[in-house]
C-alpha cells in the first residue's frame, strides 16, 4: 500500500506543479486546463472503489483515508493557490460549508432517539422511506437522511441483511426526494439564487412522483420477498424496552430547523472572513446548543460516534481538491459541447446527471445552467433566467436524480453509508453500490427520458 501511495503522490505532484497546464485562450481572458489533469481525481475515485476490497483492514482507519486524500489533494491545492487562487478559495469555502452543514445535522440528529414497540415489517420500512422522501424537499436531503437513517437501522436491527433498505433509502430520501423545493438539494438552491422562482420546482412533482413511485414499489416488493425468506427475529432494542412508541430528544428538532433556516436565508459573510460566514457560525452554535441541551445517555443509546462524519470529512477534502481541474474544464469547454450537438433537453439531462454522479452536483448544475443561458433559445423562459422550462427541467432533474448513482454523487450518500457501516450494517463497496444503481436507477432514468423529454407525457 505504501508503494501505491508513493506512486499516487508522484503523479499528483507532477501534475500539480506543471507550469504549462494553464494557457491564456487567444482572444479571451479565461484560463483553460486539459482534462488530463483530472487524473488525481480519477485516482481518488479508484482508491475509494478498490482499496477497501484489497486492503480492508487498512482502509477502516480514518487516518489512512485522510492520508490518501492529502497525497492526491495537496499537490492540486498548491497548484491552484498559485495559478487560480479564486477557484481554490471557492472550493475551500464550499468544502467548509459542506462539512459544517452535514456535520451539524449528523451531530444534532444523533440526539434524537426513537423508542418503543415498532413492528419491523416491509410496510414499516416503506412508510419511513416514503415519509423521508417527502421531508427531503422541505428540510433538505441531508436533514431528512440524518433524521431517519438511525431509526430505520434500529427497527431492522434483528434482520440478517438490510443493505437493500439503506440503498433504497439513499436513492429516495438522500437524493430524488429533494427536487420539489430549493431547500431540497443544493443545486436547486443555486438555481433559486440565480433567478429561478422559489415555487417553480413544485412543477417537477410529476417527475418526482413517477421516479419515487417506481423506486418505492420495487423496494416494497424486494423487501417483502427478503423479509419472508428471513427467520423472523424481533429487534433487540424493541424486545429489551417493550414500551410504547416514544420520540425522545425533541429539543433537537429546534436546532435542526435552525441549521436549515440558516442555509436557506443567511448569506452574510464577515469582512476578511470569507471562509467562515454567519451561516456557518449559526450552524456551529446549533451544534453547541444540542450538545448542551441533550442528555449524554441519548447519544449513547443511539450508539453515536464521530467515526462516520470524520470518514466523510477526510475523504471529501481529497474529492473537493482533486475535482477542481474537472470543474474548470467543464466551465471553460462547455460551449464546445453545445457546438458539437449537446442542445437537446434529454442530452442535457444525461450529461448533467452523469457528471453530477461523480462531481459535486451543485457546480455541475450551475455550469449547465450558465451553458443553457448562453444558448439564448427562443420561446418561453423561466422568469428572467432566459432558460426554457424544459431545458431547466432537464438540468434540475439530472443534477438531483443522478446524484444517487454513486456514493459521492450527493453529500448525504456517503454519510448514510458510513453511519450504516458504523452500526454494523455492512454496505456494498463503491462499485457494488453502482451495480445496484445501474440495475435499478438507470432503467428508471431511461423511462424518465422517454416519458418526460421525448414523448412529453409527464
Amino acid at each position: 500500500m505504501r508503494t501505491v501511495l508513493v506512486v499516487f503522490f508522484i503523479i499528483a505532484l507532477i501534475l500539480g506543479f506543471s507550469t504549462s497546464v494553464f494557457a491564456q485562450e487567444e482572444g479571451h481572458g479565461e484560463k483553460s486546463i486539459s482534462i488530463f489533469y483530472s487524473i488525481p481525481f480519477v485516482l481518488m475515485l479508484a482508491s475509494i472503489a478498490i482499496v477497501p476490497l484489497k486492503w480492508e483492514n487498512w482502509w477502516e482507519n480514518n487516518w489512512n483515508k485522510l492520508l490518501i486524500a492529502l497525497v492526491l489533494g495537496i499537490p492540486m491545492g498548491i497548484f491552484f493557490v498559485f495559478f487560480d487562487f479564486h477557484t481554490f478559495q471557492h472550493t475551500l469555502e464550499e468544502y467548509i460549508a459542506f462539512i459544517i452543514y452535514v456535520g451539524s445535522l449528523f451531530v444534532i440528529s444523533g440526539g434524537v432517539v426513537l423508542r418503543g414497540d415498532i413492528k419491523c415489517s416491509p410496510l414499516t420500512n416503506l412508510s419511513i422511506i416514503g415519509i423521508g422522501t417527502v421531508l427531503a424537499s422541505f428540510i433538505g436531503t441531508p436533514g431528512a437522511s440524518m433524521l431517519l437513517i438511525r431509526p430505520i437501522l434500529r427497527i431492522n436491527a434483528g434482520r440478517k441483511s438490510i443493505k437493500h433498505v439503506v440503498i433504497f433509502f439513499i436513492f429516495s430520501v438522500s437524493n430524488i426526494g429533494g427536487c420539489l423545493t430549493p431547500l431540497g438539494d443544493p443545486p436547486l438552491f443555486l438555481g433559486y439564487l440565480n433567478g429561478v422562482p422559489f415555487t417553480w420546482t413544485f412543477s417537477l412533482w410529476p417527475q418526482w412522483l413517477f421516479a419515487n413511485g417506481i423506486l418505492l414499489t420495487i423496494f416494497y416488493l424486494l423487501d417483502r420477498k427478503k423479509f419472508q425468506e428471513e427467520e423472523q427475529v424481533e429487534s433487540p432494542t424493541v424486545a429489551a424496552l417493550g414500551q410504547p412508541l416514544q420520540l425522545v430528544g425533541l429539543i433537537n428538532f429546534l436546532w435542526i430547523v435552525g441549521v436549515i433556516m440558516s442555509v436557506a436565508f443567511v448569506q452574510i459573510e464577515f469582512p476578511h472572513m470569507e471562509i467562515l460566514g454567519l451561516r456557518e457560525i449559526i450552524m456551529l452554535t446549533m451544534v453547541g446548543l444540542s450538545l448542551i441541551t441533550t442528555k449524554k445517555v441519548l447519544r449513547e443509546e443511539n450508539k453515536f460516534t464521530y467515526h462516520p462524519v470524520l470518514e466523510v470529512g477526510f475523504l471529501f477534502i481529497g474529492i473537493f481538491l482533486t475535482m477542481m481541474p474537472a470543474l474548470v474544464y467543464l466551465e471553460t469547454h462547455g460551449s464546445t459541447l453545445v457546438e458539437k450537438g449537446l442542445n437537446e433537453p434529454w442530452m442535457i439531462f444525461w450529461f448533467t446527471g452523469i457528471l453530477s454522479s461523480f462531481l459535486d452536483n451543485a457546480p455541475t448544475y450551475l455550469s449547465f445552467f450558465t451553458l443553457a443561458q448562453g444558448m439564448k433559445l427562443a420561446g418561453e423562459t423561466v422568469a428572467a433566467t432566459g432558460i426554457p422550462p424544459v431545458m431547466l427541467k432537464a438540468i434540475s432533474l439530472g443534477a438531483v436524480f443522478m446524484g444517487a448513482n454513486t456514493y459521492i454523487g450527493n453529500g448525504p450518500n456517503f454519510l448514510v453509508k458510513a453511519i450504516s457501516d458504523d452500526s454494523g450494517t455492512k454496505m456494498p463497496s463503491f462499485l457494488g453500490y453502482m451495480i445496484w444503481s445501474g440495475l435499478i436507477l438507470i432503467p428508471t432514468f431511461i423511462l424518465v427520458t422517454f416519458l418526460v423529454f421525448i414523448l412529453e407525457i409527464i
